[in-house]
């Protein structure tokens, strides 16, 4: 495994890390959610993302439950704030920053989150009034850095124009694959310029990039496309113009001496304003084959190819 630095911070964080909206949610049972976490362990992967929405806590307690045993020092944890978890409680309010950090720390059994993050922006709460709540709770020691989620250039220059009186941001997460570019355009150089680096959700575009998915034949019983619990975002990618695109570039990976999944997490790792790749796991054995995308290093000209194949995929009409 090969790590990184976070942005601005002191943290490095594995290439390679755990997200557990698929893994500690709810989605598999618990003892195969614990196995994931403790084989991403033996893979060296030292980052684990989570947010108290996923499973409305669920993922959290999960989570603190295959951790209690290992030291604090040992892994770099991370969290997020802004989604309801109930009927009152949601958004990025200072009430709601202070109430969130602490459940959130419960569930988890530890007295501090490595990073805590916007999980979105809150147009309906000042931006000075969450900048102070978040500046609070590193100051109280809960949290040694913030970050955030999908956030608009603009967002992020108007948090930025608070350093130093507010706490700085250190990552960026947003939604980046070879199906999904949007952040180039401006959010990965502002972050860059800026010492914030990116944590990258959805890599593998919902696991279309693993070349599991067939245009004549129904999803796999065992992939996210198939699961009513976790295939809601699949319309998207479902289609049969990219599944043909993902086909096309099979050849690139089989030339780069890898997987097609390996081959989709290489070509995010290889932008230098990304510090770590985000991946599920509904079995421990799929975290060995993409852990190992840290170590490969794949022409860019295989690269190129794959980008102009995702380029030309039309987009849908409505």
């Amino acid at each position: 495994m090969k790590y990184r630095k976070l942005g601005s911070s002191d943290l490095e964080v594995s290439a390679i890390s755990l997200g557990t909206w698929l893994t500690t949610a709810g989605g598999i049972e618990k003892d195969i959610a614990i196995a994931c976490v403790n084989r991403a362990f033996d893979l060296g992967i030292n980052f684990i993302d989570t947010a108290n929405v996923y499973g409305r806590g669920a993922s959290e307690s999960v989570l603190g439950e295959a951790l209690k045993d290992r030291p604090r020092d040992s892994y770099v944890l991370a969290t997020k704030v802004y989604f309801p978890m109930s009927v009152e409680d949601s958004g990025l309010s200072r009430e709601q920053i202070a109430k969130q950090i602490d459940a959130s720390l419960g569930r988890l059994r530890t007295d501090h989150v490595d990073l805590y993050q916007c999980h979105r922006y809150d147009e309906n709460t000042p931006l000075e009034e969450t900048m102070e709540a978040l500046t609070r709770v590193v100051q109280q020691g809960k949290a040694r850095y913030i970050g955030f989620s999908e956030w608009s250039p603009q967002n992020i220059r108007d948090a930025l124009a608070m350093v130093p009186e507010m706490e700085k941001f250190v990552s960026s997460q947003p939604q980046y694959s070879l199906l999904w570019r949007r952040p180039e355009k401006e959010v990965i150089p502002l972050c860059a310029e800026n010492g914030i680096s990116q944590i990258v959700w959805s890599p593998l575009a919902q696991g279309m990039l693993t070349g599991k998915y067939s245009a004549d034949a129904p999803p796999p019983a065992d992939s996210r496309a198939a699961s009513d619990e976790m295939g809601g975002f699949m319309d998207r990618l479902m289609r049969p113009e990219v599944i043909a695109a993902v086909d096309r570039m099979k050849p690139l990976a089989q030339e780069a001496g890898c997987t097609m999944a390996q081959f989709a997490l290489a070509w995010v790792l290889r932008e230098p304003n990304i510090a770590s790749a985000i991946v599920g796991a509904s079995r421990p054995e799929q975290l060995d084959d993409n852990a190992a995308a840290a170590e490969l290093a794949i022409a860019p000209a295989l690269f190129e190819q794959a980008e102009a194949i995702a380029t030309a995929i039309p987009r849908p009409q409505n």
